[in-house]
């Protein structure tokens, strides 16, 4: 009886085992690949329950979320010569566990193949750039970035890792301690030489702006001078006109008319005058 027993409880025990065995769960952002002698068979990457084969088959888990990893600062020389201290971020995932088992193994192992293409990209990206360029938030930047994530994602998906890059991002572009101070006084010193390039261009332009404007002023002068002149020559010769046709409808009422004109020119500041009685001023004003 105890043996019968026993025997049920050991074999209760083995079923248990090979049940539990047999069994693995998923979980949300993870993979779970299936090894068999060490060989990857499958991978499952829904949550949920499911079965291998125990003691034959073993299940690897590996992360199916997007992770982050940063690099060390490094020194890189620019184009133009400048040493500076980089570090940047990659944001990556895996997209292929299998591929990922096979060539790199481990989320470590992932990481040092990441670092050694990212590093090697970014020293050639900004050894083919000027150290203004690369500082420059509003212009290089963004196109460096994005460059380097592409060229990134195309050389771990050329050695076929199981690995997607989703972004790279620098962070830093910093000088080394010892060069700062002199880097910076050569900057400023540029700087002055493009200001006082401006400023001397600003100038010539300006005097030349200026001197176009007062020869245009000077030509609509004269212009408006000569045209003034031709206008009053042309009222006067109608003036003339004018008088000489009144003057031959009635020569005795258009002197009479200017001997009126003239006393008003001579009596204007209220003169004393000496006139003979014989004077056609004096017979006007007598009324003979």
């Amino acid at each position: 009886m105890n043996k019968r027993l026993i025997l049920w409880l050991a074999g209760i025990v083995v079923f248990i085992i090979l049940i539990t065995g047999s069994m693995f769960i998923v979980k949300e952002g993870e993979y779970k690949v299936v090894l068999k002698f060490g060989e990857a068979v499958r991978v499952e990457g829904s949550p949920g329950l499911y079965l291998k084969i125990p003691f034959i088959e073993s299940v690897s888990k590996l992360p199916k979320y997007q992770m982050t990893y940063e690099s060390i600062p490094t020194q890189i020389l620019t184009k133009d010569k400048k040493p500076i201290i980089v570090d940047n971020y990659t944001v990556w995932r895996i997209n292929n566990p299998q591929n990922f088992l096979k060539t790199v193994q481990t989320v470590s192992g992932g990481v040092q193949r990441i670092d050694e293409a990212v590093y090697n990209i970014v020293r050639r990206k900004l050894s083919e750039i000027n150290y203004d360029n690369i500082i420059s938030e509003n212009t290089e930047r963004g196109n460096i970035n994005d460059d380097i994530t592409k060229d990134v994602a195309a050389a771990i998906i050329r050695d076929s890792y199981g690995i997607e890059i989703v972004d790279v991002r620098i962070k830093r572009t910093d000088l080394p301690d010892g060069n700062k101070q002199s880097v910076y006084n050569r900057m400023i010193s540029d700087r002055e030489s493009i200001a006082a390039k401006y400023l001397s261009e600003g100038d010539e332009e300006s005097r030349k702006i200026t001197s176009k404007a007062d020869r245009t002023a000077t030509e609509l002068l004269a212009q408006a001078e000569a045209d003034a002149k031709k206008i009053i020559a042309q009222g006067e010769q109608e003036a003339a006109k004018i008088y000489n046709s009144a003057y031959g409808k009635n020569p005795e009422f258009y002197n009479f008319y200017r001997t009126l004109q003239s006393y008003v020119t001579t009596l204007e500041n209220e003169p004393v005058i000496m006139l003979p009685i014989d004077s056609p001023y004096t017979r006007i004003l007598l009324g003979k």
